[in-house]
């Protein structure tokens, strides 16, 4: 059963995964990880649902809790937030792509934003399912939505 759903979803879950975490060796853990805890939870899945946004929850979840983890870590843990932020600053780049510069605008929003602007416009959920994933009330998604497109509006603003 677990072998028709990876068939399915693999290829969307895996592009999600290098979305998330811009990294294809974090990208590939993930994506393990996330097909792990699918099928740990599997007997939660309700059928008559799309699988998708339930799997893509289950991602962001994971992808969350590895945040979470790494923040405690004793290396990010005891660094001042000006470390961490070089410590993320110094993190390998994405390939560069023919949307790099939105790309990067994306990629400098605060994490909830960011979030929240990947699964709507990369992963094309609406705000419902969107709201689904990240447990949040539809009006915070479109709240971030809103904050999200005004920050990258200035950002490109500046590039320019």
């Amino acid at each position: 059963m677990l072998d028709e759903y990876i068939k399915s979803h693999g290829k969307r879950l895996y592009g999600l995964c290098l979305t998330l975490t811009r990294s294809r060796h974090e990208a590939d853990d993930l994506y393990q990880d996330t097909w792990l805890r699918a099928l740990k939870s599997i007997h939660s899945y309700d059928p008559s649902l799309p699988f998708e946004p339930w799997l893509t929850a289950i991602c962001v979840n994971t992808y969350r809790s590895a945040l979470r983890r790494i923040m405690k870590s004793p290396v990010v843990g005891l660094a001042d937030g000006g470390e961490k932020q070089r410590l993320i600053e110094n993190a390998p780049a994405p390939e560069a792509s023919e949307h790099s510069e939105l790309r990067e605008a994306v990629d400098a929003l605060p994490e909830k934003l960011r979030l929240t602007v990947i699964l709507y416009y990369f992963r094309d959920m609406d705000i419902a399912k969107t709201a689904r994933v990240l447990s949040v009330p539809a009006g915070t998604v479109k709240s971030r939505l809103n904050k999200a497109r005004r920050l990258l509006k200035e950002a490109l603003e500046q590039n320019e």
